[in-house]
């Protein structure tokens, strides 16, 4: 996943859409919907206000996006604030498995398009943010001394 795409799918996958988050970020929805749109190339989303978004949001893909884009893996250095190691396990499990049918249907017609590669992209997206979090939990559980 692209740092663009990531910044649209934290915007437009917010919790009741772009509406509250643009109240939260003191801007116009159609502000903020215009600063993540893929198809725009003039008022971008600042670094301050893509560090505000992540901040209110929790959503760190753009975070994610930008490493992977320079050859990085951002992991978390702080105990989750909740669950636990299994379901961190199951929860990447799941991720992959979601990965592994969008790669089988890409697959099925013998290419891949740039649509089912952007799905892709974000599966594994999802995937290494889901395996990030069984490490944390892992040393969240060494620290506790049990699981």
């Amino acid at each position: 996943m692209n740092v663009t795409d990531a910044a649209y799918d934290t915007v437009h996958e917010y919790p009741g859409g772009s509406e509250p988050l643009a109240q939260r970020m003191g801007m116009s929805s159609a502000t903020l919907r215009g600063k993540v749109n893929p198809n725009n190339d003039r008022n971008l989303l600042s670094l301050q206000e893509a560090d505000a978004l992540m901040g209110k949001t929790g959503d760190y893909r753009i975070l994610h996006a930008m490493a992977a884009e320079h050859g990085f893996v951002v992991q978390r250095v702080d105990a989750p604030k909740s669950g636990n190691l299994i379901g961190a396990l199951l929860a990447a499990a799941s991720a992959k498995g979601e990965l592994s049918q969008l790669i089988a249907d890409a697959l099925a017609d013998g290419k891949v398009s740039s649509n089912e590669a952007d799905d892709i992209g974000r599966a594994c997206a999802a995937v290494q943010a889901w395996i990030a979090q069984v490490s944390q939990h892992a040393d969240a559980a060494s620290e506790r001394g049990g699981a």
